[in-house]
C-alpha cells in the first residue's frame, strides 16, 4: 500500500440551505512514509478542519466546480457563429457547411449543437484576499476603512443570504451558480504572475446593497440618512 486517502464530508447544515445531505470526498495524504500518513489520517478522525487551517491570505489556490448548465443549445448560442441570411432554406441558426466531401466525416472543429454548460472546470491561480470568521463584526473592515461592518452586504448576497460562517474572499470569478459546492486546493504550479508575490493592501470592501443601486455601507448609515420611517414611528 502506497497511497492513503481519507474520506471527508462537508457541514452542509451550517449554511442553512434546503439540502441536508453532506458532500463526500476522498482526499489523498501526501508526504512521509506510509506509517506517517496513516498516523496523520487517523489523527484527524471525527475532527473539524477549519478553512484557516489550510489556507491563508495572500496564497494562491485552485477552484474546481461544475459550470452553470444551459441544457441542449444550438450552434449560435453554444459557439457564437453568425446567423445565415433571412431567406435561407430550412432555417438560419445553423452552420452552412459542415465540411468537404472528403474526408467523409465531420471534423471536431466544426460547431455543432449539443450540451452547453454543466461541465467540470478547474481554474488555477486564484489569489486569496481574506480568510475571515463569520462571527467577526469587523470582517469587512480594513486598515484604511475602520468602519465596523460584516462581510455580508445590506440585504444579503443575492440568491444566497447572510454569511455567518468562516469564508474566503478570492480575486476573480468562481465557476458555477450560487450555492453550488466548490472544491478548493492549494495550487499545483507556482504562479508566474508578478502580483502573486506582492504584499496585500486591501483598502476598501464594498458592503452596499447588491439589489439595485446601493448607497449605504451599513444599516446605521442608512438609518442616519433616512431618519425615522413612518412604519417605525407607528410601531
Amino acid at each position: 500500500c502506497r497511497f492513503v486517502r481519507v474520506i471527508a464530508h462537508t457541514q452542509i447544515r451550517k449554511i442553512g440551505l434546503r439540502q441536508k445531505k453532506a458532500h463526500l470526498m476522498e482526499i489523498q495524504v501526501n508526504g512521509g512514509t506510509v506509517a506517517q500518513k496513516v498516523d496523520f489520517a487517523t489523527g484527524l478522525f471525527e475532527k473539524q478542519v477549519p478553512v484557516d487551517a489550510v489556507f491563508a491570505a495572500g496564497e494562491m489556490c485552485d477552484t474546481m466546480a461544475i459550470t452553470k448548465g444551459h441544457g441542449f443549445q444550438g450552434v449560435v448560442k453554444r459557439w457564437g457563429v453568425r446567423r445565415l441570411p433571412r431567406k435561407t432554406h430550412r432555417g438560419l441558426r445553423k452552420v452552412a457547411c459542415i465540411g468537404a466531401w472528403h474526408p467523409a466525416r465531420v471534423s471536431w472543429s466544426v460547431p455543432r449543437a449539443g450540451q452547453m454548460g454543466y461541465h467540470q472546470r478547474t481554474e488555477m491561480h486564484k489569489r486569496i484576499y481574506r480568510v475571515g470568521k463569520g462571527t467577526d463584526a469587523t470582517s469587512a473592515s480594513t486598515e484604511f476603512d475602520l468602519t465596523e461592518k460584516r462581510i455580508t452586504p445590506l440585504g444579503g448576497f443575492p440568491h444566497y443570504g447572510v454569511v455567518d460562517e468562516d469564508f474566503l474572499m478570492i480575486r476573480g470569478c468562481v465557476t458555477g451558480p450560487r450555492k453550488r459546492v466548490i472544491t478548493l486546493r492549494k495550487t499545483l504550479l507556482p504562479s508566474a504572475k508578478k502580483v502573486a508575490g506582492e504584499p496585500l493592501h486591501i483598502k476598501f470592501i464594498d458592503t452596499s446593497s447588491k439589489y439595485g443601486h446601493g448607497r449605504f455601507q451599513t444599516k446605521q448609515e442608512k438609518d442616519t440618512f433616512t431618519g425615522k420611517l413612518k412604519r417605525k414611528i407607528d410601531a
